[in-house]
Formats: structure tokens, C-alpha cells, sequence
């Protein structure tokens, strides 16, 4: 039997509230588990004085040597606390645009490109205009 340590629902609606408990990986988010563990108020602050996750570390223990897995969110809790150890996620393209975004950016600077390149055709049609009288002026 496959096992998960994860974060059962409850509280009320716009309240929520966590259970951290052992499940089969099969049984349904707020179903059937096997043990509750601890678990996770995040309407409480970060930094107040009542703890936002109380967990049973032995009971914890117990589990990930029987080989439950925890997920992404219940690791970050046991890395906190020094029970599991989380490796550090590197993602270089979350941060970037979506495809549509990347598309209007790139058509964005092409007409800035082109609006510069006309600029300096402008320039340098007026330049030469301009530098001929001061030729005529510096001979006489």
C-alpha cells in the first residue's frame, strides 16, 4: 500500500484549516486516512506567538521510515522542522512571460527598432543638407 503524508481540508468556507495526515495514496483528499499527524493553520500569522503547524515528530518519523511519502507542501513543513530535507527547486522560465506575452514584447521592439532606424535615416538625410552651407561658409 502506497502512502501519503498530506494536508486533509477542514474549517469552514473562507477559513480554511489543515489535518496533516497519513492516507493510502487512493483514499480522497478530505476521505478516509490512516493517522493524523499534525496540522496547519495558515489564518494564524507567521510570526505570532500561536504556532501555525504543530506536528508529532515521533509519530512523523514513524511513517517516513514505513516509506510514506509527503507532498510538496508537507515537506516544506518537515524541512522546517528539521525532519526531512527539501532540495532546492531551480525553475529559470517560471518567472517568464507566457507565449502571447513573449509575442506582443517581440513585435513591441520591432516597431521601436524600426521607428529608431527611420529616426536615423531621418537624421542623416538632414545632416548632409545642413554640413553643405558650412562647407561653402569655411571656403569663401
Amino acid at each position: 500500500m502506497a502512502l501519503k503524508l498530506r494536508l486533509a481540508r477542514a474549517g469552514s468556507k473562507k477559513r480554511p484549516y489543515y489535518h496533516i495526515v497519513v492516507a493510502d495514496v487512493r483514499s480522497p483528499r478530505d476521505g478516509r486516512f490512516i493517522e493524523q499527524v499534525g496540522s496547519w493553520n495558515p489564518m494564524l500569522p507567521k510570526d505570532g506567538e500561536a504556532p501555525r503547524i504543530k506536528l508529532d515528530e515521533e509519530r512523523v518519523k514513524h511513517w517516513l521510515e514505513m516509506g510514506a511519502q509527503p507532498t510538496d507542501r508537507v515537506l516544506r513543513f518537515l524541512d522546517q522542522a528539521g525532519l526531512a530535507k527539501r532540495p532546492a527547486r531551480q525553475n529559470p522560465k517560471k518567472a517568464l512571460p507566457g507565449k502571447k506575452a513573449q509575442e506582443r514584447i517581440e513585435e513591441q521592439r520591432m516597431k521601436e527598432e524600426e521607428a529608431r532606424q527611420a529616426a536615423a535615416e531621418a537624421a542623416a538625410a538632414e545632416a548632409p543638407a545642413e554640413e553643405a552651407p558650412a562647407e561653402a561658409e569655411t571656403t569663401e
